[in-house]
């Protein structure tokens, strides 16, 4: 919620600073803002709705929903950065044609210099509850603050720039908004990547797939983990795995060997983690 409201104050500072100070890149770090509190809304809404437990529709839980969200944030930056640079190209153009561009005003640099301090500073705040709510869209969500704020500072030297030089450096701020644009088209890019993995029932990194093999075979009695299968769901994993013990083994020693797999897989990766574990006769 303090992301929320920060994103209101400021995307509205922001859009009556581009119109009064005359400048696009302040114009293309307010839609950026805009994309931010809309997508504080997806994340608030998916977030809860991916900690739900499961239930008889979904046995594997809702962690889903949150990747979901993250894709929805990346097609966000997506639409927003195409309508900034395709702006920015267009005043360039014009600006080459031998067109007069408006200087932006010191209102626009002011509140680039503030939109900095106040998007590092959700960054910090959200990154920090992401990391604690082992949450990856809260987490995506701090990147898009500190996009912002690397935005903002791109818009700052653009507006500072062609306020300093004077109306022959106009066009340095609609270059500044392209850059600005770009940087969310690598962000969008980013986010996009991730959870389209993930929607996909990517496997987990083959780092990650070798840690969990050596985990399970690192227990005495337990031979040829194989057919490893990962994935990820929402901010937990799911493992499954073949192993090979005595086929003379009791039931219940067994049993136990295989949960003890688990727990420390559990210790390792949380809680959470969806195991499956199944057991097959040395040949």
């Amino acid at each position: 919620m303090a992301g929320s409201a920060g994103n209101v104050a400021l995307l509205t500072f922001k859009f009556v600073a581009a119109v009064l100070g005359h400048s696009s890149a302040m114009m293309a770090d307010a839609v950026h803002s805009l994309s931010d509190f809309i997508t504080d809304l997806v994340v608030l809404v998916f977030v809860r709705v991916s900690a739900r437990p499961q239930d008889r529709s979904h046995d594997y839980g809702h962690g889903k929903f949150e990747t979901f969200a993250t894709f929805v944030i990346g097609l966000a930056l997506v639409v927003a950065a195409v309508g900034i640079v395709v702006a920015a190209v267009l005043k360039v153009v014009r600006w080459a044609q031998g067109a007069d561009l408006e200087a932006p005003g010191t209102l626009a640099l002011w509140a680039a210099l503030l939109s900095i301090v106040v998007k590092e500073v959700l960054f910090r705040y959200t990154a920090k509850r992401g990391k604690a709510l082992e949450s990856q869209a809260m987490v995506a969500n701090a990147w898009h603050h500190r996009s912002d704020a690397l935005s903002s500072v791109g818009a700052a030297v653009g507006i500072g720039g062609a306020i300093l030089l004077g109306n022959r450096w106009t066009v340095l701020d609609p270059i500044a908004s392209f850059f600005v644009g770009l940087l969310l088209l690598k962000v969008a890019y980013d986010l996009l990547k991730t959870s389209a993995e993930e929607l996909t029932e990517s496997s987990l990194p083959e780092e990650t797939e070798c840690e969990i093999a050596g985990i399970i075979g690192s227990f005495p009695g337990i031979t040829e983990p194989h057919n490893l299968r990962t994935r990820r769901i929402g901010n937990r994993i799911a493992i499954e795995a073949h192993v090979r013990m005595d086929g003379n083994l009791p039931l219940r020693e067994a049993h136990d060997r295989a949960s003890a797999i688990e727990r420390k897989l559990k210790e390792r990766f949380g809680p959470a983690t969806h195991i499956s574990i199944h057991m097959e006769p040395v040949k």
